[in-house]
């Protein structure tokens, strides 16, 4: 390695929580706070809600810098907002009538928080993607996972009030790999969005601005720090544009393999804390 990492950025889902709790391992956490008081700065980066963060980060009793949304809003370790980049009011109602006219299940993040028009069917399609991804999910555990999910989720009768808010994200859940693929289809007519993945099952759709490397650029800029001295950990597509840009990409075990491709490093799969594996082997490399 050319130069210290300064700045350290990981994901959450399939990264920084494990895949059946969805908590922040004791290690994961442990390693956090080591990089932490060797003066490494330490950014979430996820395609979660604040409210989806804000809770697991108290109970670890952690407190840093997020990028929220997939970089659609970013907030200070202390929750204030400090940036937003969300959807256009034509690129909102494009994307609602194409998914519509797809038939597909989707949720709204708005700057109000997160919303579903059938909390019932919100949990349906996490377990449904759950037992579809993982044969021997351990079902109990992953209905308490989607009934908890769905408690942070809004529900309204029509997604038509919220769109004068802010829109950050749609979120869009199908365990029909083929519907997914043919509502992807469908937005390459919807100018200036991104759509990405944050596992089996779902696609992202931001403003194109709206996308995690792009934050963290700024974020490591405002802080004095290059990207050559930043390391991301993530899992999925949208991970991507993160690792795109650091000095050390850094793939999880459980990752697909187009992803770990993708990356410089390959640590230990998200059961495994390889979160911490990661960050205490560039902590040791620091030492030297």
């Amino acid at each position: 390695m050319n130069s210290m990492i300064k700045c350290i950025a990981t994901d959450m889902d399939g990264t920084l929580l494990d895949s059946v709790s969805k908590k922040i391992t004791s290690e994961n956490r442990q390693a956090i706070v080591d990089a932490q008081a060797q003066g490494i700065e330490v950014v979430i980066s996820t395609g979660r809600s604040y409210e989806e963060v804000n809770y697991l980060l108290a109970e670890a009793k952690i407190e840093c810098p997020l990028i929220l949304v997939n970089g659609a809003e970013t907030r200070s370790k202390d929750g204030k907002i400090s940036s937003t980049n969300p959807l256009t009011k034509g690129q909102v109602l494009e994307v609602a009538k194409v998914l519509s006219d797809n038939g597909i299940y989707f949720e709204v993040y708005t700057d109000q928080g997160k919303f579903t028009h059938d909390r019932e069917k919100s949990v349906e399609v996490i377990l449904n993607i759950v037992a579809s991804a993982n044969d021997e999910a351990n079902v109990e555990e992953a209905k308490k996972y989607a009934r908890e999910r769905a408690k942070r989720i809004k529900e309204i009768a029509s997604y038509d009030q919220l769109f004068d808010n802010k829109v950050y994200k749609f979120l869009v859940f199908s365990f029909d790999d083929n519907q997914l693929a043919q509502a992807a289809k469908s937005l390459e007519g919807v100018a200036d969005i991104a759509v990405s993945s944050s596992g089996h099952g779902n696609m992202e759709i931001t403003h194109i601005h709206a996308q995690k490397g792009i934050a963290l650029e700024r974020f490591v800029a405002s802080r004095g720090i290059s990207l050559e001295e930043t390391m991301a950990v993530g899992d999925s597509y949208n991970d991507v544009s993160m690792f795109e840009r650091v000095g050390r990409a850094v793939a999880m075990g459980n990752a697909d393999d187009l992803i770990k491709e993708k990356c410089d490093f390959v640590t230990a799969p998200n059961d495994e804390s390889g979160v911490a594996k990661a960050i205490w082997e560039v902590l040791k490399l620091e030492r030297v």
